[in-house]
């Protein structure tokens, strides 16, 4: 007698087979994100032309090296702050490679007469306020895409206690006219990586464009937002303009 015909006449009912439970989807990686300010002491231009020239080309190659796997751009300030010469934007899935840098940076030969004048620790995440598909200037991405345009506008931001208290509604509609007037600037794309515990603020954000005025006119129009009343800090601001670090020592007399 087969087993099926045994469960038959004993009516014995045979377990249905328990499904395995559906393996939860690999989360995408998020980027680690720093944005570096340097300034060069001035008792570098009162070294020989040589050492200096060999100084300047072993920066080069540096760069050169670590942009070879990760994200790293530089950018200007010479002439517009006088509190920083030049900032390098990275951005990498491990800390040890901000790190590396970091390090290469300070043993060269220039490393001692760079001074990091100031630095923000971030790191990508989804905006709450942004559903996944979004697509348009506010939509946060995962994954740091510089559109290398002419300028960068990098600053820190904290929203006060109060703005967390809020209903997530209340929130989301504020921001939703935050975002509405952001639209209205096509010229000008954001950044926003998030720094909660992380670092001294809770956002960055970094504004990229090619023409200055837009982003003038839109931080002004977003001072009117609803939203704005709940910024508790949003500077010091950085107008960071796209150039090689070649082209940045060069124009600095290094």
């Amino acid at each position: 007698m087969t087993e099926q015909s045994i469960a038959t006449q004993y009516d014995i009912t045979q377990p249905t087979p328990t499904p395995a439970p559906a393996q939860p989807k690999p989360k995408q990686p998020r980027q680690l994100v720093r944005f570096t300010f340097y300034k060069l002491d001035a008792q570098w231009q009162l070294l020989p032309a040589d050492v200096r020239e060999r100084g300047k080309e072993q920066l080069h190659q540096i760069f050169a090296s670590y942009g070879e796997d990760a994200l790293l751009r530089t950018y200007g300030l010479y002439g517009v702050r006088s509190d920083c010469d030049f900032m390098v934007w990275q951005a990498a899935y491990d800390v040890e490679e901000l790190r590396t840098l970091s390090s290469e940076i300070r043993r060269s030969a220039m490393g001692p007469y760079l001074r990091e004048s100031q630095s923000f620790l971030s790191m990508t995440k989804r905006s709450v306020y942004v559903g996944k598909n979004a697509r348009g200037a506010h939509d946060p991405r995962l994954v740091i895409t510089p559109t290398d345009r002419k300028y960068l506008f990098v600053y820190p931001f904290v929203k006060t206690r109060a703005w967390y208290a809020l209903p997530m509604e209340d929130r989301k509609r504020m921001m939703n006219e935050h975002i509405r007037v952001g639209l209205t600037y096509p010229n000008v794309s954001l950044n926003t990586t998030y720094s909660y515990g992380l670092d001294d603020q809770e956002f960055v954000v970094a504004f990229e464009t090619d023409e200055i005025a837009d982003f003038l006119d839109l931080v002004q129009e977003l001072r009117s937002t609803e939203a704005s009343m709940y910024t508790l800090r949003d500077t010091p601001m950085f107008t960071c303009i796209f150039q090689s670090i070649e082209d940045i020592l060069e124009s600095i007399g290094a």
